[in-house]
C-alpha cells in the first residue's frame, strides 16, 4: 500500500482533489485542502493552478509532514477521504453511431485499418487518419469499419463529432459516453483530458473522432492505452499529427455505378440510362452526391419525367449536388432552404426554421423532412437537422441571389429574436426569485423551473450562435440580453466551456455599449463566474473586480454586494484566506447601505445569512475555529428557520468538518447526521457522497 504521506501519494491527493471541483463535494474538498496546506505550511500557500505549483505545493507538505506527527495524522486523515473523479462504468457499451445500408469499395482503406489496428502495439499507439474532400465518404468509412470489428473492441466504440466543438466539450461527451456521471466530469480541459486517458488505460476500446479541424483539436482527445485503437477524420491530412495517413478518394465509376444500383435499383438504374453519363460526371465519385442523385432517379422514375440537372457551374460535386436537389423543390421549401441556412446554427428544430422563414411551425417541420429527404439537411441524434458545411454554403450563397440582402437579414433577425425570446423566458421560469433574471418581457412562458432549464440546456448551443449572430448584425440590446438569459445554465448545468465566447461577447458589448450599468455589472460577474469554475482564477479576477465597479457605478447596492462577494468566494478557490474574509466583511458593510425601503431590502436577511457561512469558511481556513464555529452557527439558525434544507446541509456540513479539524469526532457525528437527514429529499448525491466520508471519519477508529 502507498504510504500516504510519500511525496507521490501527496501529489495524487492534491491533483485528485483539483481535478475533482466539478460538484459542490469538490469544490469543499479543495478549499478543505487549502486550510489543510496553510496550516502545515505555517503561513499562506497560494492555491496551485499547473502542474508544476502542485509539485511545489506537494514537495511543500511532504517536508513538513515528516517532521511533525500531528501534521502527518491530520494529513493522512484529510487523504482517506479523497477519490480521483470515477473511471466510468463498465457495464456501460458505448456504440457507433448507424452504419449505411449500403456500401460498396474502399477496399485498400480496409485493409490499411485491419493492418493498424491488428498490428503489434511496441509502444506506438494505434491511430489512423482518415482523410478526404467533403461528402467523400470518409465519416462513412469509418463507422462501417467500426460496426464491422465490434468483436475486437469488447468495451466498445466511442464516437464524437468535432463540429464547432472545443476540446473540453468534446471531453465531456466522451466521457458521458463512458458513463462517467457529469458531476465527476473536472471543469478543467487538462483534468478532463488526463481522466480520459485513465478510462482507457486498460480497456479495448475504439475512438472515433469526425470532423477534426486540426491537431491541436485532437490532441487532448489521444490516448497512448495499447488496446485503444483511435481514427481520426478530416478533409485535409493534419501537419502534427502522428497517425497513419489513409487518403480516402472518390468511387470509381463501376461503384460509383454499384452504389447507385444498390439505392435505387436496376430498373430505374435501366430507365434512366441515357442520363447516366451526365449524372456519374456531375457526381464526380462522391458517394454524397451519388445519394442524392439516387433520390432524383427514384423521383424520376416515379414520376416518367427526365432527371433534371442544372448547368454544371460547380466544380464541387456536393454543391453540384444540391444545386440539382434544390431545382427540384417545392417554391416553400426551396425558400426555408436558403432562409434557415443564413447562419450555421448547430441544430434546427421545427420552431427555429419556422422563424426564419416566417412560416407555420407544422408547415416548417413538413418542410424540413422534404429536406432531409432530399439529403439538402441530416438529422441529429435529437431529432434536430442540420446542413452539412458545402451544402450550407450553397444555400447561403443562392439565398442572396434570390432574396437579396434585406431578405437574408430579416430571416437572420427573426430567428435571433425568436431565441431572445426563449432564452428570457427560460430565464425568468427557471430562476423567478432571482434579480439576476433579465427584467425583458418575454411571450415564452414553461410550467415549471425544470422545463425551462431544459430549454435552455437544449439550445444552449443555438443561444451561442445567436449571440454571435446579433454582435454581427450590431443589435447590442439582444447581445446583452441573451448572455444574461444564461445565467440559470451557468448555475445549474455548466456548459461553461461552451458558453464562454458567448459571456466574453457580452461583457464586452456592455462595457462598450452599456458602461457602469447593471447590465455590464451582471455579465462581467457571469463571465467571472464561468471563469472560476474552469479555473481560470487570473481571468476572473479581472472580471469580478469589473462587475462591483460597473454595479458601483450604477448604484446598484444589492448587486455591488454581490460582486464582492464572488471575489471572496474566488478567493477561497485561490487559498487566500484573508482576503476572502475582507471581501466578505466588505459585501456585509455595502449591504448595511440597504434601507427599508430600498431595492433589496426583503433579501437582506438571506443574504447576511449567506455571507456569515462564506465568512466561517475563510476563518475555518485560517485556523480560527472556534470564531467559524460562531459564524456557521449564525448561518444555520437563519437557515434552519426558513427552512432551507440544502442551504442548512451545507451549514452543517461546513461545521462538521471545523470540529474534524479539531479532533473533536462527537460534535462532528450530530451534525453529519442532521446533514444527512437534510438531504433526504434534495438531488445531492455527491454532498451526500461528501458526508458519508466526514462521517466515516468520526466512527472508525484511528
Amino acid at each position: 500500500m502507498l504510504d500516504p504521506i510519500s511525496l507521490g501519494a501527496i501529489g495524487a491527493v492534491l491533483g485528485a482533489v483539483g481535478s475533482g471541483m466539478a460538484n459542490e463535494a469538490g469544490k469543499w474538498a479543495w478549499e478543505s485542502a487549502g486550510g489543510l496546506v496553510r496550516r502545515i505550511a505555517g503561513r499562506e500557500v497560494p492555491a496551485p493552478t499547473t502542474p508544476g505549483q502542485l509539485d511545489d505545493v506537494a514537495r511543500l507538505v511532504h517536508e513538513r509532514v515528516h517532521g511533525d506527527p500531528q501534521l502527518a495524522q491530520a494529513w493522512a486523515q484529510f487523504a482517506r477521504g479523497v477519490r480521483a473523479p470515477g473511471t466510468g462504468s463498465r457495464d456501460r457499451r458505448p456504440t457507433l453511431p448507424s452504419g449505411p445500408h449500403f456500401f460498396t469499395d474502399r477496399r485498400q482503406a480496409l485493409r490499411l485499418l485491419d493492418k493498424e489496428a491488428s498490428r503489434a502495439f511496441a509502444g506506438r499507439p494505434r491511430r489512423a487518419l482518415l482523410h478526404g474532400p467533403e461528402g467523400i465518404g470518409t465519416s462513412t468509412l469509418a463507422v462501417h469499419w467500426g460496426w464491422r470489428q465490434t468483436a475486437r473492441f469488447p468495451d466498445g466504440q466511442l464516437y464524437a463529432d468535432l463540429r464547432a466543438l472545443a476540446p473540453e466539450a468534446v471531453l465531456g461527451s466522451l466521457l458521458r459516453g463512458l458513463g462517467v456521471p457529469d458531476g465527476e466530469i473536472p471543469p478543467a480541459v487538462a483534468d478532463r483530458a488526463d481522466l480520459f486517458r485513465r478510462c482507457l488505460a486498460d480497456r479495448r476500446l475504439l475512438v472515433v473522432l469526425d470532423h477534426a479541424r486540426s491537431a491541436a483539436q485532437v490532441q487532448p482527445l489521444l490516448t497512448s492505452a495499447p488496446d485503444v485503437f483511435t481514427i481520426v477524420v478530416t478533409r485535409q491530412p493534419l501537419v502534427g499529427l502522428d497517425a497513419l495517413r489513409i487518403p480516402v478518394g472518390p468511387l470509381d465509376r463501376r461503384d460509383a455505378v454499384r452504389l447507385l444500383t444498390d439505392l435505387v435499383g436496376k430498373p430505374a438504374l435501366a430507365e434512366a440510362r441515357a442520363a447516366l453519363p451526365t449524372v456519374l460526371e456531375r457526381c464526380a465519385g462522391s458517394p454524397y452526391a451519388l445519394r442524392a442523385a439516387a433520390s432524383r432517379l427514384a423521383e424520376a422514375r416515379t414520376e416518367r419525367g427526365p432527371v433534371q440537372t442544372a448547368a454544371m457551374t460547380e466544380r464541387d460535386p456536393v454543391q453540384t449536388a444540391a444545386e440539382d436537389s434544390y431545382r427540384l423543390l417545392t417554391p416553400a421549401a426551396a425558400r426555408l432552404y436558403r432562409l434557415a441556412g443564413l447562419r450555421d446554427w448547430p441544430a434546427l428544430d421545427a420552431s427555429a426554421a419556422a422563424r426564419a422563414a416566417d412560416i407555420d411551425v407544422t408547415e416548417a417541420a413538413r418542410l424540413l423532412d422534404a429536406l432531409t429527404d432530399a439529403l439538402l439537411l441530416e438529422r441529429t441524434d435529437t431529432g434536430r437537422h442540420r446542413y452539412r458545411p458545402a451544402v450550407r454554403a450553397h444555400a447561403e450563397r443562392t439565398a442572396a441571389v434570390v432574396d437579396g440582402v434585406a431578405g437574408c437579414s430579416a430571416a437572420v433577425a427573426r430567428t435571433v429574436e425568436g431565441y431572445r425570446d426563449l432564452a428570457v423566458g427560460a430565464a425568468k421560469a427557471a430562476l423567478p426569485e432571482s434579480w439576476r433574471a433579465p427584467s425583458a418581457d418575454s411571450p415564452i412562458t414553461f410550467p415549471d423551473r425544470g422545463a425551462a432549464v431544459a430549454a435552455l440546456v437544449a439550445e444552449a448551443p443555438n443561444l451561442v450562435q445567436a449571440v454571435e449572430a446579433a454582435e454581427e448584425f450590431r443589435d447590442h440590446d439582444t447581445v446583452v440580453l441573451l448572455c444574461q438569459a444564461l445565467w440559470p445554465l451557468q448555475l445549474k448545468a455548466g456548459h461553461h466551456e461552451m458558453l464562454l465566447p458567448a459571456l466574453r461577447t457580452g461583457a464586452r458589448t456592455a462595457d462598450e455599449h452599456f458602461p457602469d450599468t447593471r447590465v455590464a455589472g451582471a455579465l462581467h460577474a457571469q463571465l467571472a463566474h464561468t471563469l472560476t469554475e474552469l479555473r481560470l482564477w487570473d481571468e476572473a479576477e479581472p472580471e469580478a473586480l469589473a462587475a462591483a465597479r460597473a454595479e458601483r457605478g450604477a448604484g446598484h447596492v444589492r448587486g455591488h454586494a454581490s460582486a464582492v462577494e464572488f471575489l471572496g468566494l474566488l478567493r477561497l478557490r485561490q487559498w487566500r484566506f484573508q482576503e476572502a474574509y475582507d471581501c466578505f466583511e466588505e459585501a456585509g458593510g455595502i449591504l448595511d447601505g440597504i434601507g427599508p425601503d430600498d431595492e433589496g431590502a426583503t433579501d437582506l436577511p438571506r443574504a447576511r445569512a449567506l455571507l456569515e457561512r462564506h465568512r466561517g469558511r475563510a476563518l475555518r481556513g485560517l485556523g480560527r475555529r472556534e470564531e467559524a464555529v460562531e459564524r456557521l452557527d449564525r448561518a444555520l439558525r437563519f437557515f434552519r428557520d426558513s427552512g432551507e434544507a440544502y442551504n442548512s446541509a451545507r451549514t452543517l456540513t461546513d461545521l462538521a468538518e471545523t470540529r474534524l479539524d479539531g479532533g473533536d469526532t462527537g460534535a462532528a457525528l450530530p451534525l453529519i447526521d442532521e446533514a444527512l437527514a437534510a438531504l433526504a429529499r434534495e438531488n445531492a448525491e455527491y454532498h451526500v457522497a461528501r458526508l458519508r466520508v466526514l462521517r466515516e471519519r468520526c466512527v472508525t477508529p484511528e
